[in-house]
């Protein structure tokens, strides 16, 4: 039996006129679960969580996930055991990007104006593609920041991964990466921003404010919200750091 003319009636089959979108669907689930393994959050000879589980995680259909679970295979990456599941069966060490070590103040200087590229256009995409395990894990984060202010302190690990967790939620692995090689460069401004704070009236719960402000954004879905609460906050951690007082990078 031939199918139907396509022009003249539709598909035969409904999944004939969704190839196309469930393929590029399968690419996003692939990406993100293997991600997911070369960063450590699976380890090797862990089991996934089912096709059900990661369908209702990714809002795609059964077919688009066990489309990425079978590219997955075919490289390598998982395998399955019958009536039990599809398991980690090696990890892979991700590229690492690295940049020049952190020695001056300029230095530091240059390190917020290149966050200040990339953490609000990686804002404004959380706000567009977050979902509700990210907003979860950025919530908590949230938490404990708001937890350390009530003791009038400052945890500058909380910090950073309230700002990575939004970068990954991005799903823009260029943001995350990047982030992530910053690392001990956005520390070290954390630290002297933390420790300025407390000299301040009111100085941590200001902060709190704006990292409130940018989830909350990001959680209505806000881009442009998302974006500019993010670019205020960097700004203003940079100017109360240097009390507005920025060096002249130009000759340096």
């Amino acid at each position: 039996m031939t199918p139907r003319d396509p022009d003249r009636n539709g598909p035969a089959d409904p999944w004939l006129a969704e190839a196309p979108r469930a393929v590029l669907l399968a690419d996003v689930v692939y990406d993100r679960i293997r991600r997911a393994i070369v960063q450590g959050d699976y380890a090797e000879d862990e089991r996934l969580p089912g096709e059900n589980s990661l369908a209702t995680q990714f809002d795609v259909s059964r077919p688009v996930v066990r489309a990425a679970l079978k590219r997955l295979r075919d490289e390598g990456l998982i395998t399955s055991r019958q009536g039990s599941g599809s398991y980690v069966s090696a990890t892979v060490a991700p590229k690492t990007l690295a940049f020049q070590r952190l020695e001056t103040i300029a230095d530091l200087q240059r390190c917020y104006e290149f966050r200040l590229t990339i953490e609000p256009a990686a804002a404004a995409l959380a706000a567009i593609r977050r979902s509700e395990s990210a907003l979860a894990e950025i919530s908590n984060l949230l938490q404990l920041l708001r937890d350390a202010t009530e003791r009038q302190s400052h945890r500058e690990d909380a910090d950073f991964s309230f700002h990575l967790a939004i970068t990954a939620t991005s799903n823009n692995q260029y943001f995350e990466t990047s982030m992530r090689a910053l690392k001990d460069h956005i520390a070290v401004g954390m630290k002297f921003h933390g420790l300025s704070l407390r000299t301040v009236r009111g100085g941590l719960d200001h902060v709190l404010e704006e990292h409130t402000a940018i989830f909350t954004a990001i959680k209505d879905g806000k881009a442009d919200a998302a974006h500019d609460a993010m670019k205020r906050h960097v700004e203003g951690s940079r100017d109360r750091l240097f009390e507005g007082r920025l060096l002249d990078l130009s000759s340096r």
